[in-house]
């Protein structure tokens, strides 16, 4: 808002950087949007390339055909089931490792050592293969933990909220010691709620990380009842929905377009993210930035 103490260059300033803003959240947007009316338009328009900014020929048969098959609300459930148990698992590995790695050498002698192994892993994967085999010995393989468990630790979350722990001072640590609060009730009661914005922020990520990952759900889970929403939706193609079909199905069909329903497929995905990340968005900034670099 304007002020009468601003002048004139300071409120050209201010409309030309809200100017910026705006241009650049249309370009964000304008895929999205596009991919959201094209999953709406008719078969001959899309491939035609008639679709810009509004649907033409409006058609619900994409979404039709994606949500009549009993697989994708099983494969919803999975996915959320997914986001759960593995959000809850980073969060709580997550907070226990970047506590005390965020203490000096002198409190957690081993710091450095476990940092060091910590980095390791992030820079370099022992590969495809001996990640598959590990998992299969395990005996998880066909199980949410499959999908779970490689991931219970993201290295990249630990740094960012041991740096936000660091941050803190450990003056509000030697204060908390001095009132009897041992490491754990140090932890949950005073660094837990100071650390708000890092905590949404990495919650966040581990969110984004299980509802997007399809890759996994294609190797480790062989029963297709089993597999997530974004293994199911990978794996739709105009082609399987060919056979068992009536002629009536099949005239139906003649209105899907490959891509009109990749759009639905697009759509379909997005919204859950699309409707989580509101509520932790005036999070990020502040958790990325404090997070990020610690001296």
């Amino acid at each position: 808002m304007f002020t009468k103490q601003q002048s004139v260059g300071g409120k050209l300033a201010y409309l030309g950087l809200l100017l910026v803003l705006i241009i650049i959240t249309v370009i964000c947007l304008a895929p999205i949007w596009h991919m959201v009316v094209l999953s709406f338009s008719d078969k001959s328009a899309a491939a035609g390339g008639l679709v810009t900014f509004y649907p033409i020929g409006f058609t619900l048969t994409p979404y039709e055909y994606i949500l009549q098959d009993q697989r994708f609300f099983n494969s919803f459930l999975i996915s959320i089931q997914r986001v759960l148990l593995g959000g809850a698992l980073n969060f709580i590995l997550t907070v226990l490792a970047a506590y005390p790695l965020s203490k000096e050498r002198s409190e957690f002698p081993a710091r450095n050592k476990l940092m060091w192994i910590f980095v390791f892993t992030m820079m370099f994967n022992g590969g495809l293969i001996p990640w598959y085999m590990t998992v299969k010995m395990t005996g998880i393989m066909d199980t949410v933990w499959a999908l779970v468990l490689p991931t219970a630790v993201p290295v990249f979350n630990v740094i960012l909220l041991m740096n936000f722990f660091r941050g803190i001072g450990k003056e509000v640590g030697e204060a908390a010691t001095m009132d009897g609060a041992g490491p754990f009730a140090t932890l949950f009661r005073i660094y837990i709620p100071m650390s708000t914005a890092a905590i949404a922020t990495v919650t966040l990520f581990s969110i984004v990380h299980h509802w997007n990952s399809f890759f996994d759900g294609m190797v480790l889970i062989n029963d297709q009842n089993r597999q997530p929403l974004q293994t199911y939706i990978r794996s739709l193609v105009i082609s399987p929905l060919l056979s068992n079909m009536s002629s009536t199905d099949m005239e139906e069909l003649m209105k899907l377009s490959e891509k009109t329903f990749s759009a639905a497929k697009i759509v379909i995905t997005m919204v859950p993210v699309l409707m989580v990340y509101p509520f932790l968005q005036k999070y990020f900034v502040t958790g990325i930035s404090l997070g990020s670099v610690k001296e």
